[in-house]
Formats: C-alpha cells, structure tokens, sequence
C-alpha cells in the first residue's frame, strides 16, 4: 500500500525430507520446509524473503530482508526489514531486527536487539564522549518462555 515494497516471489522450495550441508545463498524469496545445516542468507541488495515453515530446522546464521519463521533456528537472526514470529517459531541465538511481529506461543532463548538502536546508541554514546556528564543507558532484553 503506502511506502511498502513489493513481496518478491519465492523461487526456491528446500522441500520437507531434504536436508542441506552448507552456506545457502538466495535472492528474491525462499521457502524452506526441510533441514539446512549451514547459514542462509539473503544476497544483493534486492528485496528479500525467507520463509522458515513449521516443519523446518535451520542451524547456522538466518539472513534477509523479510524473515518470516514457525519453525526452528539454533543460530542468530537478522532481519533487515520485518522478522515474524508465528505460533510455533523457536530460536535459540540472538536477534536483531528493523520491525518485529511475534505471535503467542512464539520462543527465543537469545537476546533481541532492534536495528535502529545500534545507530541511535552509537549516536548517544559518541554525544555523551563529547559533553561532560553525559552517559548513556542500553537495555538488554531476554525471552525465556521454557
């Protein structure tokens, strides 16, 4: 609608039964329904997405633009746009994302870090070396539904 890009297509399926050694590098969208031992990570600086269904176990680092997850990762995440976490999502590693949508039942065991805090800290805390008496403050949040 209003300012909002384009979903690409998801080209690629990792089908239900496969399993996959290795760094996976994709553009555009890919779906994984199977096992990937190995990072998966978004290349170029086209729109991307990946979706982590139910079925699918990721472990390695989680790459994209768009990240859309019910199933598992054992690795850290980064989404560079929107991370979506749905009822059955579970990651194990640390998070950082632009935007975050989680539903109810959804897990992390990682720490959660918004994009836009690593330049809004970097900025206080290069305020704060230039005048006297300035400090900065961060916040380190953890989700342990276990």
């Amino acid at each position: 609608m209003f300012g909002k890009k384009k979903q690409p297509p998801i080209r690629t399926l990792i089908g239900e039964g496969t399993r996959i050694e290795g760094r996976l590098a994709f553009t555009e969208g890919l779906r994984i329904d199977g096992e990937v031992h190995g990072d998966v990570v978004a290349q170029g600086d086209t729109v991307s997405v990946l979706v982590i269904s139910e079925k699918a176990r990721v472990c390695g680092k989680v790459k994209a633009g768009h990240v859309i997850i019910n199933g598992t990762v054992e690795g850290p995440v980064v989404a560079e746009e929107l991370l979506e976490l749905q009822p059955k999502a579970r990651i194990v590693g640390n998070v950082r994302y632009e935007s975050l949508e989680m539903h109810q039942g959804a897990t992390i065991d990682g720490e959660l870090h918004p994009l836009r805090s690593e330049a809004a800290t970097s900025s206080v805390a290069a305020a704060s070396e230039e005048s006297p008496g300035g400090g900065a403050a961060s916040l380190k949040l953890a989700s342990n539904n276990g």
